[in-house]
């Protein structure tokens, strides 16, 4: 499963997904994920992003907020200090393009007027990977979901993993990625999924333990990409 050289299509799922800039970190803090997260959501929309519609609301009001119609579908993500990794399906001509543009443009401007900073934040282009079929993508969802597990098993990628049902147990609360959505949690983060893709999705989902050796191969193949 190589990187697509062509346009995307429509009806067809990838895994998107980069990196800070010489590695650097782009989500310093809690409020940095959080804004990230809420332009996840308002950039899957028709209509432009308009920053004072929003820029002094709470989190929660945010996720709320009316779009006109989405642009993509939205199955999952996970967010680390330097990268970010989001499953979707193109659903319109362009739709994952001009997604990803809105997001990390939004994102740019707050990052960088927070920090007094110009520049890009993140690697241009972002990468993707074309997953062609359904067992898979429920593979590659749990992949992107334990990606988060480097932060608390260092050593998971080298099958090295001290106490696995802790590291479920902070993998379900970590706040910034979709897995807790998929376990039921209820909470307002589930908006970004989509929800014929998320029914679809959750329905026979692989244990994590089941994954784990699997994804730590796939996302050797994924970092040497950077």
């Amino acid at each position: 499963m190589g990187y697509r050289r062509t346009p995307f299509a429509i009806n067809e799922w990838y895994h998107c997904f980069d990196r800070g800039i010489d590695k650097r970190t782009t989500f310093e803090t809690g409020d940095d994920c959080n804004r990230f997260v809420e332009l996840m959501y308002l950039s899957n929309d028709t209509k432009p992003i308009v920053r004072g519609n929003f820029q002094h609301m709470p989190h929660h009001d945010i996720l709320q907020l009316p779009r006109e119609q989405n642009i993509v579908a939205i199955g999952g993500y996970s967010l680390m200090p330097n990268h970010y990794h989001i499953l979707m399906q193109e659903i319109e001509d362009r739709g994952i393009s001009k997604f990803m543009q809105k997001l990390g443009t939004g994102y740019a401007m707050y990052f960088n007027e927070k920090r007094s900073r110009v520049g890009n934040i993140f690697v241009k282009p972002f990468r993707s990977k074309h997953v062609d079929d359904e067992t898979y993508l429920r593979h590659v969802l749990q992949y992107i979901h334990l990606n988060v597990a480097e932060k608390f098993e260092p050593n998971w990628k080298h099958g090295k993993v001290s106490d696995f049902k802790n590291l479920e147990h902070k993998l379900l609360n970590y706040p910034f990625s979709s897995m807790p959505d998929y376990c039921g949690l209820e909470r307002v983060e589930r908006a970004i999924l989509d929800d014929n893709v998320y029914n679809i999705l959750a329905d026979g989902l692989p244990k994590l333990s089941s994954v784990l050796r699997d994804a730590a191969t796939y996302y050797t193949e994924t970092e040497s990409s950077f």
